[in-house]
């Protein structure tokens, strides 16, 4: 077991990306490195031996290691007063019949469908503070507040004491997430879907509510005597969820 996992890092940190390349392990100079390494299918077959138990001991790992880092690094300066949290999802794609959980996922695109949330703050780039690899047709959303929860937990303990605000795009735009991030103790922005509710509240806004944004590239049309590459914002009270 030991064996099998410090091949399948090291593999990992001499650039391999796949179960084939884990071969590299065993060429050139990397004996004198390593006491032994295993063969790719040998790893193939130790990973498809695992549970969802197991992954959530790598969990508890990897955000182990990622608190421990910023405790020794400035990995997230600034963390203590702002942090942001974001949580998406891609889809990787995959080739041939037998890859298990390989599906068709809303971009069309046969794979697999890996959640990740990452940890950032105004002066430091975002690091990862969970991942999860899910069936190709799995919905975005999908056990979004459970890694919603782990992912605020690691970063107040990886030294985010300020103020954290989770942010996701609609396919995230349920209460369920909402009422984790709420739970969690961050601030939230999500956003809404355009639905009947919300188009019929952005009908009854006021004109003069609405405030022009000038983007820092746009172009002054002199013709029309405005910008071009503008938007308007207007804030107004509105309720999401009723059920």
């Amino acid at each position: 077991m030991d064996l099998k996992v410090a091949t399948l890092v090291a593999g990992m940190v001499a650039g391999a990306d796949s179960i084939e390349d884990m071969d590299l392990a065993r060429h050139g100079g990397m004996p004198k490195l390593f006491a032994g390494c295993r063969a790719p299918t040998t790893l193939g077959t130790h990973l498809r031996g695992y549970a969802f138990g197991h992954v959530r001991q790598w969990d508890a790992v990897a955000s182990r290691v990622l608190v421990n880092l910023a405790q020794a690094t400035p990995l997230l300066g600034g963390a203590d007063q702002i942090a942001y949290v974001d949580i998406d999802d891609t889809i990787r794609a995959t080739h041939g019949y037998a890859k298990q959980g390989v599906g068709y996922g809303y971009t069309g695109i046969k794979g697999l469908n890996v959640q990740v949330a990452t940890v950032s703050t105004p002066a430091a780039a975002a690091v990862i503070v969970g991942t999860r690899l899910r069936k190709g047709n799995a919905a975005s959303g999908h056990g979004a507040p459970r890694m919603i929860a782990d992912a605020v937990a690691t970063a107040k303990k990886a030294g985010a004491t300020g103020m954290i605000t989770v942010r996701a795009d609609s396919a995230y735009y349920n209460h369920d997430v909402i009422t984790a991030s709420m739970t969690a103790g961050a601030y939230f922005s999500v956003t809404a879907r355009m639905d009947r509710a919300v188009t019929a509240a952005i009908t009854r806004i006021p004109e003069q509510a609405w405030t022009g944004i000038k983007y820092p590239e746009a172009i002054w049309e002199e013709a029309e005597q405005r910008w071009i590459s503008e938007a308007q914002v207007a804030e107004v009270p509105y309720t999401a969820f009723t059920s």
